[in-house]
């Protein structure tokens, strides 16, 4: 008789992301790009994380740093709209 194996709580299934900025070499990260930065903040204004985003390590700080100038030169909105 053949066992079946059980699949263990919180594996993950299907097949990891790939990073955007690797994948294309031209696509460069840059505080003034206001479309990119905000692609890459929630709506309640925090950067998402990279397992979510599928960047790698290197691009992923990257990203982070030129949000962080990006708010502070208030090209993006530290909350992207008011919530309650």
């Amino acid at each position: 008789m053949a066992r079946r194996k059980k699949k263990r709580k919180g594996a993950r299934s299907g097949r990891r992301k790939k990073c955007r900025f690797c994948s294309r070499p031209g696509l460069e990260i840059n505080y003034k790009d206001q479309k990119l930065m905000m692609r890459y903040i929630s709506d309640r204004g925090k950067i998402v994380a990279r397992r979510v985003s599928g960047n790698c390590a290197r691009h992923q700080r990257e990203l982070a740093r030129a949000i962080k100038i990006a708010r502070f030169l208030a090209l993006v909105p530290y909350v992207r709209e008011h919530y309650r």
